[in-house]
């Protein structure tokens, strides 16, 4: 049903509590049911930019697009900057869908297809954020439709640089927590297990498929279809002339313990909710080697070994009950579970961060999966950028669109140090897909906590890709494949 335009008051999302102030225009349709990728019904309008003018191509004279895409629990984010002169200029960051979503590769090939249609195959920039599958998926999952696709430069965190000592110590600790749990979710899985080994399971979803394509195999893919730039925060902005735009980055911090800082402290969080009770990725492999009696490929897990006649025979003896100090069981495996967690922060706390500043000051924030320690280094960030100092509380300051960091969980939005900061926040957008967040057992994605506190902090308000305005919204664009929102 369409409502008056004199209407001012609307909830911005279904299934919320909170309300926004959003003026509706008389040139809103109305609503239309669709199916949307996620398989929920949506009420789609299309809002008018007020103050656009059109320009060659029917494409609104503004200062940015930014698609974000809802092909499920993943990233994929194409940002358009209008020239004043030529075709805009194009960034892609990230393109992944979360391991077991339905139709996946059907899912990121009409994605991959749109921005392939929406570029006229040509992207200038494309960032490959970190290696999760719900960031790089869609690169082997789609990738004859990225065969369609050019792209001049591809840039990554200077962790997968292989001239870094520091991103081969990190990279080797990554490489061997991953094959620890998966001989760990084995083990589990034979001990009868179930809970732990799914959610070891589960976790190691971040990296790929069990004997199938990887994180790495993706990020290999995505490197190829450009100029590879390995980045730095320290590196200077990248000015553009045609759009006037500088391209700042954040993260990862080059410092072997604010890039291992993934928790909010104990005593003072700077998160928003209660801390998490877990470690980090160093201390629990440090305690899984020193408490594992022999190593995990030299291990029988022990409901195996109880079918076993040699074992039946000359392990427990001729009775039942055997000695206690006669057994060495799987007891070491009751660390996995932390072991998984850690080593997904430690891998979140490796994005790459983008902030894009126009000529008017405004910034876009593209935090990726960044966590507690990757959000506090940007606190000593500075350049030198003509006759002013650029900071990393400057930014954060002028700071008008925020993707918010790792579909808006426990630790990955700073309070004072982060969200706070940003005063002139109009719209935060999470590519979260909280159904499917429930099925992996995260039920807090996202946090109550941080939803409510980003509705207060952005003037216009918070967009997820799992529901859908409800009235129409100057500047924000709804489709069932992506929202495009304007500025």
């Amino acid at each position: 049903m369409s409502r008056s335009p004199e209407v001012r008051h609307k909830k911005f999302h279904k299934n919320t509590g909170t309300r926004k102030k959003l003026a509706a225009t008389s040139a809103a349709k109305p609503a239309a049911a669709v199916a949307n990728p996620l398989g929920r019904p949506a009420r789609i309008r299309r809002a008018a930019l007020a103050t656009a003018t059109t320009v060659g191509g029917g494409m609104p004279q503004t200062k940015a697009k930014i698609r974000m895409y809802r092909q499920g629990l993943g990233d994929c984010f194409l940002v358009t900057l209008p020239r004043k002169e030529g075709k805009p200029y194009r960034i892609l960051i990230d393109c992944g869908v979360i391991l077991g979503t339905s139709q996946a590769v059907m899912r990121m090939t009409q994605v991959v297809d749109s921005v392939v249609a929406e570029t006229n195959g040509h992207v200038d920039l494309m960032l490959a954020t970190h290696q999760h599958w719900d960031h790089l998926s869609g690169f082997v999952q789609a990738t004859e439709s990225f065969k369609n696709l050019s792209v001049d430069n591809v840039w990554v965190a200077w962790t997968e640089d292989p001239g870094d000592e520091l991103a081969n110590q990190l990279r080797g600790e990554r490489q061997q927590a991953v094959e620890t749990l998966r001989l760990a979710g084995a083990a589990l899985t034979l001990s009868g297990d179930a809970t732990n080994a799914e959610a070891v399971d589960g976790l190691l979803g971040f990296f790929g498929a069990a004997g199938g394509a990887s994180t790495e195999d993706a990020l290999r893919l995505a490197m190829g279809k450009g100029k590879v730039r390995y980045c730095r925060p320290t590196d200077q902005p990248i000015e553009l002339a045609d759009p006037e735009v500088r391209l700042y980055l954040l993260g990862p911090p080059h410092d072997p313990t604010l890039i291992r800082k993934t928790l909010p402290s104990a005593k003072a969080p700077e998160t928003y909710g209660l801390a998490a009770r877990t470690q980090s990725l160093s201390d629990v492999m440090a305690v899984s080697d020193a408490d594992a009696p022999f190593e995990a490929g030299r291990s029988i897990p022990f409901s195996s070994a109880q079918s076993m006649a040699f074992f039946r025979q000359r392990y427990w003896g001729p009775s039942a009950d055997a000695p206690a100090w006669r057994r060495i069981d799987t007891a070491w495996l009751d660390g996995a579970s932390e072991l998984a967690l850690a080593l997904d922060s430690a891998t979140n706390n490796t994005s790459l961060v983008l902030a894009i500043e126009f000529g008017d000051g405004d910034v876009l924030l593209f935090a990726a999966d960044a966590q507690v320690g990757n959000w506090l280094s940007w606190q000593g960030l500075s350049w030198q950028v003509k006759d002013k100092t650029v900071t990393g509380p400057d930014l954060l300051a002028r700071t008008v669109f925020y993707k918010v960091g790792h579909h808006g969980s426990h630790n990955a939005t700073l309070r004072q140090a982060g969200l706070e900061l940003m005063s002139k926040l109009k719209i935060a957008a999470i590519p979260v897909d909280h159904e499917m967040a429930k099925l992996k057992n995260w039920g807090n994605m996202p946090l109550p906590e941080l939803l409510e506190a980003l509705d207060k902090q952005a003037s216009i308000g918070v967009i997820r890709i799992d529901q859908d305005p409800v009235g129409a919204i100057p500047g924000i664009i709804v489709d069932p494949l992506y929202f495009d929102i304007i500025f």
